[in-house]
């Protein structure tokens, strides 16, 4: 049996169970056996709904495929492992945040550099979100906890193109003297008030 079809068994035991204290020993077993603590960086591609309309899907999936050759390299070159591609997103854990920012760094780094080569509409821009936090993962297949949801919603929402986003819990995790800096920004989305930095590079 996979480990993703270990957890879904777990998960559909958990909502099955009749007490709190088997639903409890269910979590606990969860936690022991997926649980672990990790840096995720969420990557979207900005305009390509645009992009799409306008050159077709064909365009759109050369796109998506160049993104993908350009961020998996680095994301390993870093420490890091990708989680998973979805449409024009990008999902990988570090073992720490310094890790997680350094690659968004060389990302969007080699992006420029990519893009400098082509025309505007082959342009790849990307926003970033990072957190660091205790999470459920499944290696190579998918991940799950407060830390990935808001680095979804840094990356994929509220990051301008170019731009990485990293939670001030996140940046308070870096090692004293680190030349990563950023400018402290607030967001509010859905009734959460989320703390970041965006970083400088």
């Amino acid at each position: 049996m996979s480990m993703i079809d270990t957890l879904r068994d777990y998960l559909l035991d958990y909502s099955q169970a009749d007490s709190a204290d088997t639903r409890k020993e269910i979590e606990d077993a969860i936690w022991r056996q997926f649980g672990t603590e990790r840096s995720v960086l969420v990557l979207d591609m900005s305009g390509f709904s645009l992009l799409t309309r306008r050159h077709g899907v064909i365009h759109y999936l050369s796109m998506v495929r160049r993104m993908q050759e350009t961020v998996r390299p680095l994301v390993h070159e870093h420490g890091g492992s990708i989680v998973k591609f979805e449409a024009d997103n990008g999902f990988a854990v570090f073992p720490d945040p310094e890790s997680a920012i350094r690659t968004a760094i060389e990302i969007n780094r080699a992006s420029d550099r990519e893009n400098a080569r082509y025309s505007e509409e082959y342009g790849i821009h990307l926003s970033c979100g990072i957190d660091h936090g205790r999470i459920l993962y499944i290696e190579g297949r998918d991940f799950f906890g407060d830390a990935v949801n808001t680095a979804s919603k840094l990356g994929e929402d509220m990051a301008d193109p170019g731009e990485i986003l990293v939670t001030r819990s996140a940046m308070a995790e870096l090692p004293d003297g680190i030349d990563i800096e950023g400018n402290e920004v607030e967001f509010s989305i859905s009734g959460i008030s989320l703390e970041a930095c965006s970083v400088r590079y």
